[in-house]
């Protein structure tokens, strides 16, 4: 597969739909877990725009960042701090419609308005979080839960 998407408009399920095979493409013939973890996120981002979308990699009890797409980002979250320290912690997806609302969010950016955070998980340990924010209220719901969870199983970490 040529390193170009086909990006789709349409329903958000058409959306991912198209999305999938491509992302399985991309990181079904590569080794290197950062590779493929900055593409996913690449991917991600470039169909659909979204902020921020990128990695947290549990190292030494706290995430760490990852590959990523989007503006600067914390370097480190606790367990059970802000989404993604909660998604760890809970070993859940969690989705925010508002992260005003949200007891104790981290703030990476002031424009982030939504998030959902993904745990990676192998052999019943969270290894890492995919976390996604918009600059939208309300932008994710359980379409998105879905597909990526699906990404997220397929990643090699």
């Amino acid at each position: 597969m040529a390193e170009d998407l086909n990006i789709v408009w349409g329903t958000k399920q058409e959306q991912y739909e198209n999305l999938l095979p491509q992302v399985k493409a991309l990181i079904s013939y590569e080794r290197d877990m950062v590779a493929n973890l900055g593409n996913v996120a690449a991917a991600l981002k470039e169909q659909f725009d979204w902020l921020w979308v990128g990695f947290y990699l549990v190292k030494d009890s706290e995430l760490v960042l990852g590959p990523f797409q989007g503006p600067v980002a914390c370097t480190r979250i606790q367990k059970g701090r802000g989404v993604c320290g909660a998604a760890w912690e809970q070993a859940k997806t969690l989705i925010v419609p508002d992260v005003e609302q949200f007891p104790g969010h981290i703030a990476c950016s002031s424009a982030s308005r939504s998030e959902i955070v993904v745990p990676v998980i192998r052999d019943a340990e969270v290894v890492g979080v995919l976390d996604v924010d918009s600059v939208e209220p309300g932008a994710f719901d359980e379409v998105d839960q879905r597909f990526l969870e699906e990404i997220v199983g397929m990643l090699r970490i």
